[in-house]
Parts: C-alpha cells; structure tokens; sequence
C-alpha cells in the first residue's frame, strides 16, 4: 500500500516504513508529525482512490531528524570580464519515518 502526499508544495510517493525527506517541519525529534494533504490511495490489491474518495485519509509519521543536505556549490563566471562569484548552499529538511496510512 502506498499514497502520494502533498507537503511544501511537492508530492511524494509513500509507503509503510519508508523513511522520506520533506522541507522542514515543525515538531520535535521522535515525535509525531501529521503529513499533508493526501491526494491518492492505492491498496495492495490495486485499487485507486483519489479525490472524494480520500477526503478522510491520513497519512502519520515519525520525525527522525532535522539536518542539512549536502553542500551545492554555485560557481558564476564571465569571461574576460575577471569576474568570479562562488557560493554555497544547503536545503534544510525533515526525515519522517512513515508509521500508518489510513483511508
């Protein structure tokens, strides 16, 4: 069984005991989290329901860890002009364990 979910404006494909990485999320290490919007519910049979069939779905987890990716280097450059520019960036994001799917 699996849902697609929607949280910080992405959707994600989630199944039971799957650890996933979402845009930060308030809450504490440990504790539970209530994941977005639920747009679609498929079963182990292969049956699909979206829209007004998954108007009461959940989707719950565990938060595991609130951490930083790796660092991306953005290196700008234009030619004979000696310019240069290096930055680096590092998203922030919540890893949740996936606990239930109820639909």
């Amino acid at each position: 069984m699996y849902a697609v979910v929607e949280n910080g404006g992405k959707q994600y494909r989630v199944s039971l005991g799957e650890t996933v990485r979402f845009e930060t999320m308030p809450g504490e290490v440990n504790g539970p989290v209530d994941l977005g919007r639920v747009l679609a519910v498929v079963s182990d049979d292969g049956e699909v329901k979206t829209g007004k069939d998954v108007a009461g779905a959940k989707v719950t987890g565990t938060l595991v860890e609130n951490d930083r990716g790796p660092k991306v280097i953005v290196f700008k450059f234009k030619r004979k002009k000696q310019y240069r520019r290096t930055i680096g960036h590092r998203q922030n994001y919540s890893a949740v364990k996936i606990d239930s799917i109820q639909a």
